[in-house]
């Protein structure tokens, strides 16, 4: 695909004030594309692109409207993906194609993965027969392997040349990438051998042969390893780039290390969104659709404060012969729950990163009960410090102080023990784990501090 890049030389901003977005605006209405499209020039794509994301939908779609404005490539592919979806819907199938072939392979198929199907078709029919082909072929893996993320621009040489026509190899070619850290030798079948950093073939005499200078290739990620696990390895080994090679070893693609930043900022985000049980939500989805994902979620939530209502009726003798208890239920539950939902995020990453194995399991989950009990017994003195000097009750502050100790105990361990057993039953822990916990907290939080009770008054 041809790559147009003139990022160089922009201005960049880091922060822009109301008063320009103001008078970009006003641009917008006085239908001024001469003035954005000279300004949009002269910035880094990422400063036009945090310009695009601060309009309104209404400025948004005027601006992408206006006569004699194309939006920059490089600016497109730097919006958030709700805001290109946003775009896109105003977008010609021309200014599309436009887009896409002035893009790297992985930022044109990130963009072709959010538009619809009879869209999609239509804009991969007006493409050229090379581009309709490498982006045709990224598509067919599965969305989260290592092909939807790898580039298809590289620099490969074959193992018998030199440094001279490496050089002139690299100057005469037009069709290379602009910028590139790393040289790919490959043998007679396309394979991949190594890599020959392109600092060092400037400092290398040109008689040398390349195959003298290389490092040889350690890492293959075959194209439909998942994403995760190519983040992992560029981790764990400190890559810059890495090679991707179809199932005969054949070089088709590489992944560079931002490609890896914006899986990891992705997988960050997915986590986060699980945990709160809102999913895939998006900034400019409607009311109804944020409505439609949230409910499930807070319907399950709805199911399992019932449970624990259940078990505080359970209590309701008690409860009548010392009022206070129903002051104070909420205090264990909450810090039951807080707890649990600590040593749940710490958890999930770890199991996300495989830091969490088999082998580590089991000295984590003492680890957490030391922490439990540790926790419980501070926090028990604390709250039945306070107990004491509001209701200057002896047996009540006796009462929260162990009901503290026993629930948060119980909290660092299936704040560990739920995402681990979902995980081994092939249920994402981030998806699952936090209403498990939080029904489990507040259960055993009313139980042991109600079952107490009942035990000192009985």
């Amino acid at each position: 695909m041809t790559v147009v890049k003139k990022i160089k030389d922009k201005k960049v901003n880091f922060e822009f004030n109301k008063e320009y977005i103001k008078v970009v605006t006003d641009k917008i209405a006085n239908n001024d594309a001469v003035f954005i499209t000279n300004s949009f020039n002269e910035m880094h794509p990422a400063d036009a692109a945090d310009i695009i994301e601060h309009l309104n939908p209404t400025d948004r779609e005027n601006l992408i409207k206006l006569n004699n404005f194309k939006i920059d490539p490089e600016v497109f592919v730097e919006l958030n993906e709700s805001i290109q979806s946003e775009i896109i819907k105003y977008l010609s199938t021309n200014s599309i194609v436009y887009i896409l072939k002035n893009l790297e392979s992985d930022d044109a198929i990130k963009i072709l993965e959010n538009i619809d199907e009879k869209n999609k078709n239509d804009i991969l029919t007006s493409l050229p027969p090379k581009d309709r082909f490498v982006l045709l072929e990224s598509l067919s893996y599965p969305e989260d392997s290592a092909a939807r993320i790898m580039q298809r621009e590289f620099t490969a040489i074959p193992s018998n040349w030199s440094v001279g026509q490496t050089i002139d190899y690299l100057r005469e070619n037009k069709d290379l990438p602009d910028e590139f850290l790393e040289i790919y030798i490959v043998d007679n079948e396309f394979k991949p051998i190594g890599t020959v950093p392109s600092s060092k073939v400037l400092r290398t005499p040109r008689e040398a042969k390349m195959i003298s200078i290389m490092s040889e290739t350690q890492f293959f990620i075959p194209v439909d390893m998942d994403k995760e696990e190519v983040s992992r390895l560029f981790e764990n080994y400190n890559l810059n780039s890495a090679c991707v090679v179809e199932k005969n070893n054949k070089l088709v693609g590489m992944i560079t290390s931002d490609d890896i930043l914006t899986v990891l900022k992705e997988e960050a985000e997915e986590d986060t969104l699980r945990l709160a049980g809102v999913g895939d939500e998006k900034i400019t989805d409607g009311v109804f659709i944020k409505t439609k994902r949230r409910f499930n979620w807070l319907l399950l939530n709805l199911f399992t404060a019932f449970i624990a209502t259940w078990v505080i009726s359970m209590f309701e003798a008690t409860i009548e012969q010392m009022i206070a208890l129903a002051f104070l239920m909420p205090i264990v539950a909450s810090m039951g729950g807080n707890a649990g939902m600590q040593t749940l995020a710490i958890t999930i990453r770890t199991l996300a990163t495989n830091d969490l194995t088999r082998n580590n399991l089991s000295q984590n989950i003492i680890k957490e009960f030391s922490i439990g009990i540790l926790n419980g017994v501070i926090f028990a003195i604390i709250s039945g410090f306070v107990v004491q000097l509001w209701f200057n009750n002896i047996q009540l502050s006796l009462i929260i102080s162990i009901g503290m100790v026993f629930n948060m105990i119980v909290a660092g361990l299936f704040g560990i023990l739920v995402p681990v057993s979902l995980k081994r039953i092939n249920i994402d822990p981030a998806i699952a784990s936090s209403v498990f916990v939080t029904t489990i907290t507040d259960v055993i939080g009313f139980l042991s501090f109600l079952g107490v009770a009942y035990f000192f008054l009985q």
